[in-house]
């Protein structure tokens, strides 16, 4: 395999601290997950980990399912490395008080928030995406362009329209695209909400190590799958997550991976992918050290 010239830029990781006295656990839903328990990583840990993999920057995103919305351990991390890290936070968007929560934790030098919908502990789709009550934390996003992280299935696309339909100037960043159904092959009617929301140029995805595996199942090709999702959205609004270290492996062998997957795509997709793409949706990663392609 040849060098890759890329500064890559992981736009998914999470970190655990050991210390459960100054960091309990709160997690949304009362579940706590089951990978934070059986292999947590730390801030400390982490460096290595991205420094093994030859990782130059990383985001790390509030692991819902430990911490809920204290995003403490988050800002920790950015503080202890503004130069590699730049930080996701956790919000409750149907609080009274959403908006003062988000200024809260971007003045604590923090980069955008994620709404937690669904997951591990949460399967299924949350109903209250895009309830009017969060109106308000959306419409702040849109006015001061607070990029939000969305962990969401399909099923959720609807709602999601309607939200961007009203604030149309709203960043977004889908976690694992979604989490579509890919097995009934091209031209993928199962996914088709999600290649339809290309038509928001504010709707970025989220490539990692699930929405991968579900382009290799059925009769689909991940092949067939990036050259659609680049034909929809073009590489300059997809961006690779390795979700380490919920995902099994290591950001070196989930890395490695992905690359060899991705291989289908020509350099410059593949530079997009890998780093480009994070460097302009989140600009303090390009700030922090930037990307060369």
């Amino acid at each position: 395999m040849q060098e890759n010239p890329m500064v890559v830029i992981d736009t998914h990781t999470h970190v655990i601290s050991p210390d459960t006295a100054r960091h309990p656990a709160d997690p949304i839903g009362g579940r706590r997950s089951a990978w934070s328990l059986e292999h947590p990583v730390d801030i400390d840990g982490l460096v290595r980990a991205l420094d093994q993999a030859g990782i130059a920057k990383a985001v790390v995103v509030q692991a819902s399912t430990v911490y809920g919305h204290d995003n403490r351990y988050v800002v920790e991390a950015v503080r202890a490395h503004p130069d590699r890290f730049v930080g996701v936070y956790s919000i409750d968007a149907l609080a009274p008080d959403a908006v003062e929560r988000i200024r809260h934790w971007q003045g604590q030098g923090l980069s955008g928030f994620r709404l937690f919908t669904t997951g591990t502990t949460m399967p299924g789709q949350a109903s209250w995406l895009g309830h009017e009550d969060s109106h308000p934390a959306w419409a702040y996003a849109e006015a001061q362009d607070i990029p939000v992280c969305l962990q969401m299935t399909i099923q959720g696309l609807p709602a999601l329209r309607q939200l961007l339909e009203r604030f149309p100037g709203v960043r977004v960043l889908l976690d694992h695209c979604a989490r579509p159904d890919l097995s009934d092959g091209r031209p993928y009617q199962a996914a088709r909400a999600l290649f339809e929301m290309a038509e928001f140029p504010g709707v970025h995805l989220k490539l990692t190590h699930r929405a991968l595996a579900a382009s290799a199942e059925g009769a689909s090709t991940p092949a067939d799958f990036l050259a659609d999702l680049v034909g929809a959205y073009g590489a300059g609004r997809i961006a690779w997550g390795s979700n380490f270290p919920a995902a099994e492996g290591t950001p070196a062998s989930i890395l490695a991976q992905a690359r060899e997957t991705v291989a289908s795509l020509s350099e410059v997709d593949q530079d997009l992918v890998f780093g480009g793409t994070a460097a302009k949706f989140y600009p303090a990663v390009a700030v922090a050290g930037g990307h060369r392609g």
